[in-house]
């Protein structure tokens, strides 16, 4: 591969690496990588080499036991020149070969040329923290932390795969190993790629297993309160300012109580709020805050809805119909003023059953039961004649959301909650060339594959490792490995310490979610550290109100983006049904924002990378 290819390939990606460049091309490997500056500034540019010079490695990403596992490499023989992480990874490999993801403790997308073998080896963290994908053509192997460095090579074909249109619109994500894109794949979570003479191999190194412990309910919430501190406190490793989202939700407080405990320094905490009461959550974050003593920044956000959105769309490569990717850019741009790496509560929800879709689904069982007299001919018909309210949540919108989940199959449990196109409208919305590329398809296969991979049979253990290998992974990780470095802010999860997440899967369901009262363990582990108010409310999530701003300030770009013209130049979806979704919308009938919203970022997508 030219010179000039990887210069233009890291060039698109800047925003990830913006204090350094480094580049390897020999023979038929050309390796690049743009740094963020965090651990070891002197000598840990990258690429970085082992002792004889036929091994190099470049890396996006973090290794917290990096010190440890230097110091083990070292008694082994290994001669480290720099106090890189990076560096570690490298010797790691030629110790234990393939195996060597499974050594570390960080997130991590890294890549390794080695030419004694003339192999290259691709590894992805076990979460999915950081990003990876490629294209394969048979020939030859291109691969980059995000879309956008692929397709600065031309050659590289860009046709829509109407499978991930398809996922996206039902699940408002893209579950690996698709892409939007038909000749692009994602490395999915904790697995392996190599490319060498026999050719291209992808293996998984890691699987979470379930086993439930017969520790009492006091050690276990001891010891999780001792992991969670030390992963706190390995992730606190850093030579530039660190700070913590703090949201005023349990996990984000949660993680600045152990920061509190385990800084040298004081802690940084940041928060965004809005003017709509129901979705702002200042007063929460003040509280904790406060308790701790952190040097607090805060922000009432009044955003430009429309050139936030098309920053949005530029930066994702690909559409995600999640709302709360703006939010997380807002944080992310006012912490970074001020830090360059914070940590975050992401994990808490997947690990402990903090989503409501768990509950949902023991509602579900319960409600089926009840008379389909009742059911279908008195609840239902009376919750739909109940119009949506402007509130986040609130009992009428839920019980609308809960109905239209119920109709879902019964296998797909929890998941149904999660799920915002049905295929009966699909018929409507999909144009006739869609409907037909996609005759074939199951459009919940990928779910009913990770429900079939746990091995657990308990529902809510099924119900988590799905969330952590599909929606984790592909949504919530997306969106904040994204939205962090389009402003070059590192963002880490310590809930997403794989001994953690290791942990939580050996406990009783009923220390997770204990009847209504979900992150039980983690509430018992932080009574009297945590004041009594974070333990005890509710969870609210982190969401903006975009129903709202589509009849708003967003209104004239849904007017044109979805417009019958538009929509007839891409050929995706027939226009009259999306008009009569707009029209619903507008009038205050219905809530089609996450229809609506997921139309509008594929249209915009679309005209930016497809045009």
């Amino acid at each position: 591969m030219a010179g000039a290819d990887i210069k233009a390939m890291c060039d698109a990606i800047i925003h990830r690496g913006p204090d350094d460049e480094g580049q390897y091309i020999h023979g038929p490997v050309g390796l690049g990588m743009r740094r963020l500056a965090i651990i070891d500034l002197a000598t840990g540019r990258q690429p970085i080499f082992n002792e004889e010079g036929d091994a190099v490695i470049v890396l996006n990403g973090e290794i917290y036991n990096h010190l440890e596992l230097k110091r083990d490499l070292e008694k082994r023989g290994h001669r480290f020149r720099t106090r890189s992480d990076t560096e570690a990874i490298l010797h790691a490999y030629e110790e234990y070969g393939e195996n060597c993801p499974s050594h570390l403790n960080g997130m991590f997308a890294f890549a390794i040329w080695d030419a004694r073998r003339q192999r290259l080896f691709i590894a992805r963290d076990r979460i999915g923290k950081k990003p990876l994908y490629y294209h394969f053509d048979g020939r030859r192997l291109v691969f980059a932390s995000e879309i956008k460095a692929i397709l600065r090579l031309r050659e590289i074909p860009r046709e829509v795969d109407p499978r991930a249109l398809d996922a996206y619109l039902t699940y408002e994500y893209i579950p690996a190993p698709l892409s939007i894109f038909k000749g692009i794949r994602k490395l999915p979570q904790g697995h392996w790629l190599s490319l060498d003479r026999e050719g291209l191999r992808i293996r998984r190194y890691w699987q979470l297993h379930y086993r439930a412990s017969a520790a009492s309910e006091a050690d276990l919430a001891a010891e999780f309160l001792d992991l969670l501190r030390d992963a706190v406190r390995i992730r606190l490793m850093s030579e530039v300012p660190l700070g913590a989202f703090l949201s005023g939700g349990l996990d984000s407080s949660a993680v600045v109580a152990m920061m509190s405990q385990t800084a040298e320094k004081g802690v940084k905490s940041y928060s965004i709020g809005f003017d709509n009461a129901t979705y702002n959550e200042l007063p929460w974050a003040r509280m904790v805050a406060r308790h701790f003593g952190t040097e607090h920044h805060e922000e009432i956000i009044t955003p430009d809805a429309v050139g936030l959105t098309e920053r949005i769309v530029r930066q994702l490569d690909e559409p995600l119909g999640d709302f709360s990717v703006f939010p997380t850019w807002m944080v992310s741009e006012m912490a970074r003023k001020h830090v360059t790496v914070v940590l975050s509560g992401d994990g808490g929800d997947e690990l402990l059953g903090g989503y409501e879709t768990y509950i949902a689904e023991r509602m579900a069982r319960r409600y089926a039961r009840l008379p389909g007299w009742l059911r279908k001919g008195a609840i239902e018909p009376l919750v739909a004649l109940l119009p949506p309210t402007e509130k986040k949540k609130g009992f009428i919108n839920k019980s609308r959301r809960f109905i239209e989940g119920c109709r879902l199959p019964a296998d797909l449990q929890h998941v149904r909650w999660m799920i915002f196109l049905q295929e009966a409208e699909k018929g409507l919305l999909y144009s006739p060339a869609l409907g037909e590329a996609l005759a074939d398809q199951d459009p919940y296969g990928f779910i009913r594959q990770a429900f079939a991979a746990c091995d657990s049979p308990e529902p809510l253990d099924q119900q988590e490792y799905v969330d952590i290998v599909t929606y984790l992974a592909d949504d919530i990780m997306v969106k904040v490995d994204r939205m962090s470095m389009a402003v070059s802010l590192e963002a880490r999860a310590p809930f997403l310490d794989y001994r953690l997440v290791e942990f939580c899967a050996s406990l009783p369901p009923h220390l997770r979610l204990n009847g209504k009262r979900s992150k039980y363990i983690l509430k018992r582990a932080f009574r009297g550290i945590l004041p009594d108010e974070i333990l005890d409310r509710r969870k609210e999530g982190f969401s903006i109100p975009i129903k709202s701003w589509m009849k708003g300030e967003l209104k004239p770009m849904l007017l044109d983006f979805l417009s019958p013209s538009a929509l007839a130049a891409t050929g995706w979806f027939e226009p009259a049904h999306v008009q009569r979704l707009i029209g619903e919308h507008l009038d205050g009938r219905e809530n089609h924002s996450h229809r609506l919203w997921a139309l509008l970022m594929f249209q915009m997508w679309h005209h930016q990378y497809m045009r």
